[in-house]
């Protein structure tokens, strides 16, 4: 069977490649602090040695829009395009390729089904930065395979965070069902607290320290009922209007297990958001 090598976790910050690479007057301050968390962080994916990754994240009304929205949908294309115009405009994000991994798509698709998940699936998907800044970040050879895992985090009516981690417990036990002699990692991008147009979106700091506070915590230590306790849908609100893809945190701590602390944590306060960064090694 396969082997889960990684779980990893993190935020995707779409301006981290274009502040990665600039120079002189154009490299903001922050910089060279955040790719030196990025490159200890790297390290994490690259001790792992996987042969293939499982992506999670949320498209982000790029392919998918209100006439059709899956609150659950699996890759199973053979390869990937990405990114698309307004984030190669906005952000200097680079066009990529990415191979995909049918078989293990085929795998989480039919164990799913199987389980209670009706999970939507796409032969012709174009991805964006939520899978492809962790790509960047983690594996910027992007020389493996990958299976994109899109949720819904945006648009209402939104799945709630428990189907969250009962998905990401679920996407553990496939992963470790294939029948294959493959390394896998399962890596999942979200947000802490975000506040995207509104007022509170260009602060000093994310637009919640509290929020972003326990939810480090949370995820550090594995407490996924403390969390499920006090997240709802309607708490998700309140700390930023984006905040609901702390969602896709919540679905990675249903992959890493109840109660099972980081293998690795690190946070970077930016000017209007926390980088939070999480690892851990199931065996």
């Amino acid at each position: 069977m396969a082997e889960l090598v990684a779980v990893i976790a993190s935020t995707h910050h779409p301006f981290y490649y274009r502040a990665s690479i600039s120079t002189g007057e154009e490299r903001p301050p922050f910089a060279d602090e955040w790719v030196r968390k990025v490159l200890a962080f790297r390290e994490t994916l690259t001790r792992a040695r996987p042969d293939v990754l499982v992506m999670v994240g949320s498209d982000h009304f790029h392919q998918l829009w209100l006439d059709n929205m899956p609150q659950f949908l699996i890759g199973k294309a053979p390869r990937y395009d990405a990114n698309w115009y307004n984030e190669e405009r906005e952000f200097g994000l680079p066009r990529m390729v990415m191979a995909g991994q049918e078989d293990l798509s085929a795998h989480l698709l039919r164990g799913g089904l199987d389980a209670g998940f009706d999970l939507a699936f796409s032969n012709e998907l174009r991805i964006d930065h939520s899978i492809t800044c962790p790509i960047i970040t983690l594996r910027p050879q992007n020389d493996l395979p990958i299976v994109p895992v899109y949720t819904n985090i945006f648009a209402p009516p939104l799945p709630r965070p428990r189907r969250f981690v009962q998905l990401g417990r679920l996407i553990r036990e496939l992963v470790e069902s294939w029948p294959s002699g493959e390394r896998v990692a399962v890596i999942g991008t979200g947000h802490l607290s975000l506040e995207l147009g509104g007022p509170r979106q260009f602060g000093p700091h994310g637009p919640d320290p509290e929020f972003d506070r326990k939810a480090v915590e949370w995820i550090a230590s594995g407490d996924l009922e403390g969390c499920l306790a006090e997240v709802t849908l309607d708490s998700l609100h309140l700390p930023g209007n984006a905040t609901h893809g702390f969602m896709d945190f919540m679905l990675m701590m249903g992959v890493a297990g109840e109660g099972v602390k980081a293998d690795y944590v690190d946070t970077y306060d930016l000017f209007h958001t926390m980088e939070a960064y999480f690892t851990w090694y199931p065996r």
